[in-house]
């Protein structure tokens, strides 16, 4: 991995956090200017440095933000819902996508998504190893989304956005969004 790629992980991981980098910096006991050379692949992190910084900006989030994201994207007006990362399972889902759904949607909610995929979301899924996104190296990706033509789920060609959220049980999410 090049220093370009820790920085850009550690630029993601401290926005998720809504840290500033002044308050990184104080935290890891450098300059606001050292953290923005790390960010910007200027300056390598030493392995204690890049450890350190993970502890900091790994802590899973409390259960009330578990709470607290359901709340929003159960009330997002954007065509949204939210999936366990690696199991694909419903966790929630706007009332714009719940609409564009045949059937209950509470039959879903716990569910694995993934047998309702076109080929394209199936093949981005593929390369997200490739890409680290499990290793929090990339957090959000824009995706083709083709035809599915199932009539319970349907899934019509564009785009969506995936963007990786922590949980609180230390497991991920994937916010789906369907772009205009």
């Amino acid at each position: 991995m090049t220093t370009g790629n820790h920085g850009a992980a550690l630029r993601r991981l401290r926005l998720l956090r809504g840290m500033k980098q002044d308050h990184l910096a104080e935290l890891m006991g450098v300059t606001q200017a050292t953290v923005s050379r790390w960010e910007r692949g200027l300056l390598p992190m030493a392995p204690a440095q890049r450890a350190a910084a993970h502890r900091l900006l790994t802590v899973p989030p409390a259960p009330s933000q578990d709470a607290a994201l359901k709340r929003l994207v159960e009330s997002s007006t954007l065509k949204v819902h939210l999936i366990c990362d690696r199991t694909h399972r419903l966790l929630a889902a706007s009332p714009a996508r719940r609409a564009e759904w045949r059937g209950d949607p509470a039959d879903f909610l716990g569910r694995s998504l993934l047998v309702y995929a076109s080929p394209e979301i199936l093949e981005a899924e593929a390369r997200l190893d490739a890409l680290g996104w499990h290793e929090g190296q990339v957090t959000s990706l824009a995706v083709r989304t083709g035809r599915n033509a199932d009539p319970m789920l349907p899934i019509r060609p564009g785009q969506a956005l995936w963007e990786r959220v922590l949980l609180a049980d230390g497991s991920a999410g994937r916010l789906v969004t369907t772009l205009a």
